[in-house]
């Protein structure tokens, strides 16, 4: 089967599954756009992809329907969005800072809504498009330490669970990702004793796009990813 979109835009780009989606997405033939608040750390990303770069803020209104505005001026509407920011605030609760929470919370739910909002006004005339949301372990637990970062993570879910009940039934494919265990990174080394014990990138974008492959008599709503030995 044919990939049955054109064009992407990925919001809170970075150097790890966002990085993998983005060249999985371009080897299929799909147009890329590329938004972050520092467009500087995506250079090679660009220039290995061809994709559009723009800065923005996904926790400010204006700034999020001005990305899809850019985005749209572009390479036209973005087919898919995937919303890959979050910010982690982690401490005790009687510690932490409350600011520091009301911004992770803004980043990471709050952020979310005003895409999900943006591309649905904007996919809803043609009643077609897919929307991921990048979740984690803490959209359905919550730890001791990070009560924040769950709080944000548990509300993009239920955004997500919302937006596919409504959004799903006139063609656009809304779909959530937990990505339950760590993310294989630079800095990040496996130990020699545990082969595969940390999540690939790259295994993860071919996940994403697994689902964007499926025909809607069979969509996933949500996809739980985790190496080998992580516990259930």
């Amino acid at each position: 089967m044919d990939f049955p979109y054109r064009s992407a835009l990925i919001v809170g780009a970075g150097p790890g599954i966002s990085a993998s989606l983005a060249r999985a997405l371009s080897a299929l033939g799909v147009e890329i756009a590329l938004a972050a608040r520092d467009v500087r750390k995506l250079e090679a990303l660009v220039e290995s992809t061809g994709a559009h770069a723009f800065a923005a803020d996904a926790s400010d209104p204006d700034s999020v329907a001005k990305l899809f505005d850019q985005a749209t001026e572009r390479m036209d509407v973005p087919e898919i969005v995937v919303y890959n920011a979050a910010t982690r605030v982690q401490g005790p609760l009687a510690e932490l800072d409350p600011a520091a929470v009301q911004k992770a919370l803004a980043i990471t739910a709050y952020g979310g809504f005003l895409v999900v909002q943006q591309a649905a006004k904007r996919m809803l005339p043609t009643g077609r498009g897919a929307i991921l949301l990048t979740g984690a372990t803490a959209s359905i637990k919550g730890f001791a330490y990070s009560a924040a970062f769950a709080m944000g993570k548990f509300a993009l879910r239920g955004l997500a669970q919302s937006a596919a009940r409504e959004l799903g039934p006139r063609g656009i494919h809304v779909a959530h990702f937990v990505i339950d265990g760590a993310v294989r990174a630079q800095g990040r080394k496996e130990p020699p004793d545990k082969p595969d014990s940390t999540l690939d990138p790259d295994a993860i974008a071919q996940a994403y796009i697994d689902v964007l492959r499926q025909p809607r008599s069979a969509w996933s709503f949500e996809v739980e990813l985790r190496p080998w030995v992580e516990r259930f």
